[in-house]
């Protein structure tokens, strides 16, 4: 059973920081709550996310507000097909020391070596450079020249990607995909928002944001959110949920065979908990709920859920098929072992 200083502590401190987020945020990004409460998720939970949306709906000013809020530091890279990994990572330099003329290699840091980095329109460079991440992303380290180098803590990639300009993009690879823990999806606001947003943006007054958190302070939070209990039904459902969605699993229902070509593997199962963690903290619970695991199913699953050509024939998406998989998988009772 959890420590109950331990559950006060957790529970009003990243409830606080999670408000004082969402209150600093809506300064700029106009109805998009939800979009902001799962970058949040994710980041609580030391995650990285891929953010997908049409041009022109705050994807970029989203992220560069959280660099502002949060007391980290910030970098943007943007890609194009031209960009190269040491661009990113960074690179060997000759350099010569002037005071005694001798020349050695010095590394200079790429601006991955941040604490929050935005990869703008990531899809728009090849895979060789998209790579370039994915040691960051999974080890939070670089290699150069045979010398690794330590990313400093807390670190987060959040990247873009614009899924409607097929032209000159690179899908990413399917290794890379699983590296975001969340692949969130930014629709079109409502007609409200829309009249809010084009007039706050054409007048003359800038939004300034004030420091919300520090890097320790999520540091602490990142830690402190696993304790948060997990009930064995609970866990029992998002692996069955997970489980159900691969084609050659005995227990997968048939539109899953007939619709899917990969399903998605165990890091979607570890992403939905620990997801679940932050998300029941938010809601004032220290246990997670089998309503945390549906509601974060879509952006855990829309990205390793990978459909075949029967499901394009007939204009099946992925985000059908998770619904489906919300209403055919089983609850498991609670108290099952």
């Amino acid at each position: 059973m959890a420590d109950k200083n331990l559950e006060s502590t957790v529970l009003k401190r990243l409830r606080d920081g999670r408000t004082g987020i969402m209150e600093q945020v809506r300064r700029r990004v106009v109805g998009q709550d939800s979009v902001i409460d799962q970058v949040l998720i994710a980041m609580f939970a030391g995650g990285h996310c891929l953010i997908t949306g049409v041009p022109g709906l705050a994807k970029t000013l989203l992220i560069r507000s959280l660099g502002e809020l949060l007391d980290l530091s910030y970098k943007r890279i943007q890609f194009t097909p031209d960009l190269m990994p040491a661009d990113i990572t960074g690179m060997e330099m000759l350099e010569e020391d002037r005071t005694t003329g001798r020349r050695m290699f010095q590394f200079v840091k790429g601006p991955i070596f941040a604490n929050i980095v935005l990869a703008d329109e990531i899809n728009r460079t090849p895979p060789k450079t998209q790579a370039a991440l994915l040691e960051a992303m999974q080890e939070y380290q670089v290699t150069a020249a045979g010398d690794l180098h330590l990313l400093e803590r807390p670190f987060f990639v959040l990247a873009t990607q614009n899924p409607i300009e097929l032209e000159g993009t690179y899908p990413l690879p399917e290794a890379q995909l699983d590296r975001f823990m969340f692949n969130i999806v930014i629709d079109y606001l409502s007609a409200e928002d829309e009249l809010k947003v084009a007039l706050e943006t054409t007048a003359n007054d800038q939004a300034t944001l004030a420091t919300v958190l520090s890097g320790e302070d999520i540091l602490d939070f990142q830690r402190e959110v696993r304790h948060v209990f997990v009930p064995n039904n609970v866990a029992r459902y998002a692996v069955d949920l997970v489980r159900s969605s691969r084609p050659k699993n005995p227990g997968a229902p048939e539109f899953i065979r007939n619709w899917v070509s990969w399903g998605a593997g165990l890091r979607a199962t570890q992403c939905l908990l620990l997801g679940g963690k932050v998300r029941a903290v938010f809601h004032g619970r220290f246990n997670v709920s089998i309503e945390d695991i549906r509601a974060l199913a879509h952006p855990v699953l829309r990205h390793r859920v990978l459909t075949n050509f029967y499901a394009e024939s007939e204009k099946v998406t992925v985000e059908d098929i998770i619904d489906r998989l919300l209403v055919e998988v089983e609850e498991p009772k609670s108290g099952l072992s």
